[in-house]
């Protein structure tokens, strides 16, 4: 079979890979923003110098090293093989959500916890002043300042999630990568397999670049209208 007469096929079963990689990308975003954000308010709350808080601040700071030092595919190695040796057995697909999204909690929780720090502390002492609760100041006041400043850094985050994706391979998780060396095992079409991977990365990555460049934009836009 010449290469054109490939081609169909090859696209076809990279497309089917492509909804793997969305799926595990999309599913590890929503446990990094939420992981994130609920480490971010932890240091937050326990910005004092009681034990308490600094014990706190101790343990989310080592959790954050230990996700930056460890190869991000070690801990899909040992979620997927390290559990399934002590009897809990996870898909590759929950195992590459839960490990990227791990690690991209850590990674997040530093971006919210600066952003946090560099508003005006006198912004929440007037929104509890006015009668707001703490929630409804963290909900109201501080949290929708705080998106506009983390937007690229979560534009890049998101981007770069959808890449790392190409790491679950390694654990048999059926994404792009993975169909990809199937596909090279089975018609030796080498240049034009990874050549037609790298096209649907990019066909993937692209547009969500301009989507989110696009929210950013109007993110500031309204920031900038709002100031007087």
């Amino acid at each position: 079979m010449n290469a054109l007469d490939a081609l169909p096929s090859i696209l076809v079963t990279l497309a089917a890979g492509a909804w793997t990689a969305a799926r595990i990308a999309a599913g590890a975003l929503v446990i990094a923003l939420a992981g994130g954000l609920a480490l971010a308010l932890l240091v937050h709350a326990s910005s004092g110098g009681s034990l308490a808080g600094r014990l706190l601040r101790g343990v989310v700071a080592a959790l954050i090293e230990w996700a930056r030092n460890v190869p991000a595919l070690a801990h899909l190695f040992l979620l997927y093989f390290g559990l399934a040796s002590v009897g809990l057995r996870l898909s590759p697909m929950a195992a590459a959500i839960l490990g990227l999204g791990g690690i991209g909690a850590a990674t997040l929780c530093d971006v919210f916890v600066a952003a946090l720090k560099s508003l005006h502390v006198g912004q929440r002492e007037a929104a509890l002043a006015a009668g707001l609760t703490p929630w409804q100041t963290l909900r109201f006041v501080l949290l929708p300042q705080m998106l506009r400043l983390v937007m690229p850094a979560l534009a890049n985050f998101a981007s770069q999630l959808l890449k790392d994706t190409s790491l679950a391979s390694a654990i048999a998780a059926p994404e792009i990568m993975f169909f990809a060396r199937q596909l090279v095992t089975s018609t030796f079409q080498t240049p034009l397999i990874y050549a037609s991977a790298l096209a649907l990365y990019a066909a993937m990555l692209l547009p969500l670049g301009w989507v989110l460049s696009r929210f950013e934009t109007r993110l500031t836009r309204g920031r900038l209208e709002a100031t007087p």
